[in-house]
Protein backbone atom coordinates (compact mmCIF):
# COMPACT_ATOMS: atom_id res chain seq x y z
CA UNK A 1 0.00 0.00 0.00
CA UNK A 2 2.69 2.39 1.07
CA UNK A 3 4.46 1.87 -2.49
CA UNK A 4 1.17 2.78 -4.51
CA UNK A 5 1.93 6.68 -5.20
CA UNK A 6 -2.02 6.77 -5.63
CA UNK A 7 -2.50 5.74 -2.17
CA UNK A 8 0.56 7.78 -0.65
CA UNK A 9 -0.29 10.83 -2.10
CA UNK A 10 -3.38 10.62 0.04
CA UNK A 11 -2.23 10.04 3.46
CA UNK A 12 0.98 9.42 5.13
CA UNK A 13 0.08 6.16 7.07
CA UNK A 14 2.45 3.73 7.77
CA UNK A 15 1.44 0.18 6.47
CA UNK A 16 0.17 -1.12 9.97
CA UNK A 17 -1.53 2.50 10.80
CA UNK A 18 -3.23 2.30 7.07
CA UNK A 19 -4.37 -1.49 7.58
CA UNK A 20 -5.44 -0.30 11.32
CA UNK A 21 -7.73 2.10 10.00
CA UNK A 22 -9.14 0.43 7.31
CA UNK A 23 -10.36 -2.24 9.34
CA UNK A 24 -12.11 0.62 11.67
CA UNK A 25 -13.58 1.72 8.33
CA UNK A 26 -14.34 -1.92 7.42
CA UNK A 27 -16.19 -2.61 10.65
CA UNK A 28 -16.71 -0.37 13.22
CA UNK A 29 -17.32 0.40 16.10
CA UNK A 30 -14.82 -2.28 16.33
CA UNK A 31 -12.39 -3.34 19.62
CA UNK A 32 -8.60 -3.22 19.51
CA UNK A 33 -8.56 -6.75 20.27
CA UNK A 34 -10.64 -7.44 17.53
CA UNK A 35 -8.54 -5.73 14.85
CA UNK A 36 -5.61 -7.75 16.69
CA UNK A 37 -7.51 -11.02 15.58
CA UNK A 38 -9.00 -9.94 12.03
CA UNK A 39 -5.70 -8.02 10.64
CA UNK A 40 -3.29 -10.89 12.36
CA UNK A 41 -1.20 -7.59 14.02
CA UNK A 42 0.09 -8.31 17.11
CA UNK A 43 -1.77 -6.13 20.31
CA UNK A 44 1.37 -3.76 20.57
CA UNK A 45 1.33 -3.33 17.04
CA UNK A 46 -2.21 -2.09 16.96
CA UNK A 47 -2.49 -0.05 19.98
CA UNK A 48 0.91 2.00 18.33
CA UNK A 49 -1.26 2.62 15.10
CA UNK A 50 -4.61 3.38 16.97
CA UNK A 51 -2.29 5.63 18.76
CA UNK A 52 -1.01 7.62 15.89
CA UNK A 53 -4.49 7.73 13.97
CA UNK A 54 -5.93 9.46 16.84
CA UNK A 55 -2.89 11.99 17.04
CA UNK A 56 -3.61 12.31 13.78
CA UNK A 57 -7.78 12.86 14.43
CA UNK A 58 -8.88 9.94 12.22
CA UNK A 59 -10.50 7.77 14.47
CA UNK A 60 -12.40 8.26 17.77
CA UNK A 61 -12.70 6.20 21.01
CA UNK A 62 -16.29 5.22 22.38
CA UNK A 63 -16.95 3.61 25.60
CA UNK A 64 -19.05 0.56 26.05
CA UNK A 65 -22.24 1.32 27.64
CA UNK A 66 -22.22 -1.43 30.15
CA UNK A 67 -18.30 -2.01 30.49
CA UNK A 68 -16.22 0.62 31.51
CA UNK A 69 -13.17 -1.39 30.40
CA UNK A 70 -14.41 -2.10 27.08
CA UNK A 71 -13.47 0.76 24.37
CA UNK A 72 -14.69 1.05 20.79
CA UNK A 73 -12.35 2.48 17.70
CA UNK A 74 -14.80 4.57 15.16
CA UNK A 75 -13.40 6.85 12.65
CA UNK A 76 -14.44 10.52 12.57
CA UNK A 77 -15.18 12.50 10.11
CA UNK A 78 -11.86 13.08 8.60
CA UNK A 79 -11.29 9.37 9.25
CA UNK A 80 -14.40 8.32 6.86
CA UNK A 81 -12.65 10.75 3.80
CA UNK A 82 -9.66 8.99 4.16
CA UNK A 83 -11.05 5.43 4.02
CA UNK A 84 -13.11 6.19 0.96
CA UNK A 85 -10.58 7.51 -0.68
CA UNK A 86 -8.18 4.90 -0.03
CA UNK A 87 -10.82 2.16 -0.24
CA UNK A 88 -11.26 3.79 -3.94
CA UNK A 89 -7.99 3.83 -5.04
CA UNK A 90 -7.48 0.39 -4.05
CA UNK A 91 -10.34 -1.24 -5.33
CA UNK A 92 -8.99 0.74 -8.92
CA UNK A 93 -5.78 -0.97 -8.43
CA UNK A 94 -7.20 -4.29 -7.47
CA UNK A 95 -9.14 -4.26 -10.56
CA UNK A 96 -6.23 -3.40 -12.76
CA UNK A 97 -4.79 -6.00 -11.39
CA UNK A 98 -7.18 -8.30 -11.62
CA UNK A 99 -7.73 -7.59 -15.44
CA UNK A 100 -5.31 -10.56 -16.69
CA UNK A 101 -7.66 -13.07 -15.12
CA UNK A 102 -11.06 -13.94 -16.27
CA UNK A 103 -13.66 -14.49 -13.53
CA UNK A 104 -12.64 -18.23 -13.03
CA UNK A 105 -9.19 -17.81 -12.53
CA UNK A 106 -9.95 -14.44 -10.07
CA UNK A 107 -12.12 -17.07 -8.31
CA UNK A 108 -9.42 -20.22 -8.32
CA UNK A 109 -6.81 -17.64 -7.18
CA UNK A 110 -8.35 -15.97 -3.98
CA UNK A 111 -9.61 -19.90 -2.96
CA UNK A 112 -5.98 -20.63 -3.46
CA UNK A 113 -4.48 -17.66 -1.41
CA UNK A 114 -7.33 -18.20 1.35
CA UNK A 115 -5.51 -22.31 1.71
CA UNK A 116 -2.14 -21.00 1.62
CA UNK A 117 -2.86 -18.32 4.39
CA UNK A 118 -4.96 -21.36 6.59
CA UNK A 119 -1.79 -23.37 6.13
CA UNK A 120 0.26 -20.82 7.07
CA UNK A 121 -0.90 -19.78 10.36
CA UNK A 122 -1.68 -23.26 11.21
CA UNK A 123 2.06 -24.30 10.64
CA UNK A 124 2.94 -21.08 12.69
CA UNK A 125 1.01 -21.42 15.43
CA UNK A 126 2.01 -25.34 15.90
CA UNK A 127 5.02 -24.46 16.03
CA UNK A 128 4.02 -21.58 18.97
CA UNK A 129 2.86 -24.64 20.93
CA UNK A 130 5.07 -27.00 20.49
CA UNK A 131 7.38 -24.72 22.06
CA UNK A 132 5.56 -24.20 25.01
CA UNK A 133 4.63 -28.04 25.13
CA UNK A 134 8.73 -28.34 25.42
CA UNK A 135 8.28 -25.67 28.62
CA UNK A 136 9.36 -22.75 26.48
CA UNK A 137 8.01 -18.99 27.21
CA UNK A 138 7.13 -17.67 24.37
CA UNK A 139 7.18 -14.21 23.48
CA UNK A 140 3.93 -11.75 22.61
CA UNK A 141 3.72 -12.51 18.93
CA UNK A 142 4.00 -16.16 19.34
CA UNK A 143 1.23 -16.18 22.02
CA UNK A 144 -0.81 -14.04 19.59
CA UNK A 145 -0.14 -16.43 16.84
CA UNK A 146 -1.66 -18.94 19.34
CA UNK A 147 -4.43 -17.59 20.29
CA UNK A 148 -5.67 -16.64 16.59
CA UNK A 149 -5.15 -20.47 15.46
CA UNK A 150 -7.05 -21.54 18.81
CA UNK A 151 -9.74 -18.94 18.40
CA UNK A 152 -10.05 -19.37 14.11
CA UNK A 153 -10.28 -23.44 14.75
CA UNK A 154 -12.35 -23.43 18.13
CA UNK A 155 -9.41 -25.93 19.62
Amino acid sequence: MNRDWKIRELCDLEPREMRVLLNIGSYMPIKAADIAYQSRIDSYNVSRAVKALQKKNLIDIQPDEHSRNIKYLVLNEQGIKLYHQVTQAMNERADELESVLDDEECTLFYRMLEKIEEKAEKILAEQAMSKVTDGAEPPADQKELIRWYKKSTGK
